[in-house]
């Protein structure tokens, strides 16, 4: 891990009050003058004067340090693949959704999982992520993949009971196979131990039956309780769709959000993928549930992706309510791009629109969202925030670059002017992995060539998979016309 570094004289950091926020359980605060050092991974110094030695000095001059993102729900090995195709795609006689008529027909070969998955990592870091949860089909490899990133994984690999599809673009079926939910689960916990095991010390796991339309109770239950054996979480989607909800209400006469309340499975150290469609949204007409209290008193964290769902009209109602509440909620990049910075800003976009106030979705807010509030709902107290103790995860910013100008406040600059552009280098377990904005551990020239030609791949096989025999020009035509 390079000894003990220390990162001198940082104009502005972003440092933890133990003792701050509105309950008293600790929040985020600016200072001036900060001396930030670090040794095998830990923080062991965060403020002014650090009089120790050090084997590497960082100038902090000009530079904003705070901590490092967590990402806690995002589909690397696949998403990246469908830049270009999806973005104006959804199904009008399926909840505006492109889950169940366009995610089969665009999915990639699976040999092109590793190239896509370090195509959104390098985003991710690129972005100031320095934890994320990859939800994604097990395979092999899959550990050593990640952890040569450099980033810090939570693999999350997903089964489950039955494979939708949608034969005629307005229904959509069920191909029931319960032994495949539990092979799924058994290879999930293996891989996961391998994720313990993993000599890097930053690989860990997640339980994840898919969807809650996809797996049977009996499934999901025991993920929740090996979940609870392990010590770690368990996510699963569930309110993400309309198509979902009258599947659910249609199936048991109770919303998702009743239904995982039922089996015994809506408590603190679940987390729901989404979690948009309650009894209470403006698109859902089911006055007799209580979705939203029920997630207030359960302590089921909640994995916000606005951007996926914008694209189709569809929106959270609303981030700030929810949070305000104190539902515990984090974010995730759900889709392309991988870049957090981006997805907050969606967030605050889409939370304020829904909200119809500009004093909703806040700054503020959405910041804690995508750090203290991901890693307290992934279960870590060590990440998401600069406090001596923590994990050495943390993002230097260029308060000098002209997108940051003029230099009131660092953190409004950063997430409505600059973005990523401002991010100069991201520490994660004291080893610089990006350096002067360059990510060090992804050759992205290479990564982005696979990236295509499995995407061209992808786009050959489009026909034989859609359900109407449609070709690419059908389904995603360009944007503007193209001359020969």
């Amino acid at each position: 891990m390079g000894g003990k570094t220390v990162i001198r004289g940082c104009d502005w950091a972003v440092t933890w009050n133990a003792g701050g926020g509105t309950d008293g359980s600790g929040g985020h605060t600016y200072a001036h003058g900060v001396d930030v050092a670090f040794e095998d991974g830990v923080l062991i110094h965060v403020g002014p004067n650090y009089t120790g030695d050090a084997d590497i000095e960082v100038d902090g001059s000009g530079r904003m340090v705070m901590p490092g993102f967590v990402d806690i729900h995002s589909h690397p090995s696949s998403e990246p693949g469908n830049k270009g195709l999806n973005e104006e795609l959804g199904s009008p006689k399926l909840g505006q959704s492109g889950l169940y008529e366009y995610m089969p027909v665009f999915r990639m070969l699976p040999e092109g999982a590793p190239h896509a998955t370090r195509f959104a990592i390098w985003e991710m870091l690129k972005s100031g992520v320095t934890t994320f949860c990859d939800l994604s089909g097990n395979r092999e490899n899959w550990v050593d993949e990640v952890a040569d990133t450099g980033i810090r994984g939570v693999l999350c690999p997903m089964y489950r009971s039955a494979v939708w599809s949608t034969k005629n673009g307005h229904s959509v079926v069920y191909d029931w196979d319960e032994a495949m939910g539990e092979r799924g689960l058994e290879s999930a916990c293996a891989l996961i131990d391998a994720a313990d095991r993993h000599p890097s010390g930053r690989m860990s796991g997640m339980m994840g039956p898919s969807q809650i339309d996809t797996c049977t109770p009996a499934l999901i239950q025991a993920s929740k309780a090996e979940a609870e054996r392990r010590g770690i979480t368990m996510q699963i989607h569930a309110a993400q769709s309309i198509v979902e909800f009258n599947e659910m209400t249609g199936r048991h006469g109770m919303t998702p959000i009743e239904w995982l309340d039922d089996i015994g499975v809506l408590t603190s150290g679940t987390i729901i993928g989404h979690g948009i469609f309650l009894n209470d949204h403006p698109w859902v007409h089911w006055p007799n549930a209580n979705d939203f209290e029920r997630l207030v008193a359960s302590g089921t964290a909640v994995a916000h992706c606005p951007n996926v769902f914008w694209r189709r009209g569809i929106a959270l109602n609303h981030v700030g309510r929810y949070m305000s509440a104190g539902i515990p909620l984090g974010l995730g990049t759900d889709t392309f791009p991988h870049n957090f910075l981006h997805e907050l800003e969606i967030a605050m976009v889409a939370g304020r629109l829904m909200a119809g106030t500009f004093d909703q979705a806040t700054t503020e807010q959405l910041f804690w969202a995508g750090t203290v509030g991901g890693a307290r709902a992934i279960r870590r107290d060590d990440i998401g925030k600069l406090e001596v103790g923590c994990k050495a995860d943390l993002v230097l910013v260029d308060l000098t670059h002209p997108y940051m100008q003029p230099m009131r406040d660092p953190i409004r600059s950063l997430l409505y002017s600059a973005g990523d552009r401002a991010i100069t280098d991201v520490f994660v377990d004291g080893t610089r992995v990006v350096d002067g904005g360059e990510v060090r551990t992804i050759d992205i020239e290479a990564t982005a060539a696979k990236l295509n030609e499995f995407q061209k791949v992808t786009i050959s096989g489009v026909r034989k998979r859609d359900w109407a025999g449609r070709g690419i020009e059908d389904l995603a035509p360009m944007v503007l016309p193209t001359s020969d």
